[in-house]
């Protein structure tokens, strides 16, 4: 958490373990170093390996991640919260006024049952998702860049 002249994103689910860590990673790679971004979970539990799999695909590695605690970011200075999944936005912890709340719920991949191929693809489909919406949406009307 280096650089404190640089915006900060927090990326937030439940489990720190799919959406959020996919968004994380996608996030670094479009945006550079321009803003620091990072994750975590309102009950974190493991960064799944489906995950790293299909960001690995996209030439991203967040095989160094870890899944981290909201409260780990308990009196940082945030500039914008993204919740990607509603449970995490109805358990999101109080940040202070100046921080910008946004909510876009993506389908949890964790969820879906099957042989691992049938798992991985859902894994892929919702980080296109995330991509998309990143590239789209996020970028340029939350962040206007």
């Amino acid at each position: 958490m280096a650089d404190t002249n640089k915006p900060g994103i927090l990326v937030l689910c439940t489990g720190n373990s799919a959406r959020s860590q996919m968004a994380e990673g996608l996030l670094r790679f479009h945006l550079g170093d321009r803003f620091e971004v990072f994750s975590a979970g309102t009950q974190p539990s493991i960064v799944r390996p489906e995950a790293i799999a299909v960001l690995a695909e996209v030439g991203i590695d967040i095989s160094g991640n870890r899944s981290k605690s909201v409260n780990e970011f308990d009196g940082r200075d945030i500039d914008y919260v993204l919740t990607v999944c509603d449970n995490a936005k109805e358990n999101c912890p109080y940040f202070p006024a100046k921080t910008r709340l946004v909510h876009h719920a993506f389908d949890d991949p964790a969820d879906i049952e099957g042989d691992p191929e049938t798992r991985v693809e859902a894994f892929r489909n919702v980080r296109d998702k995330i991509e998309v919406y990143i590239k789209s949406d996020f970028v340029p009307n939350v962040l206007g860049l």
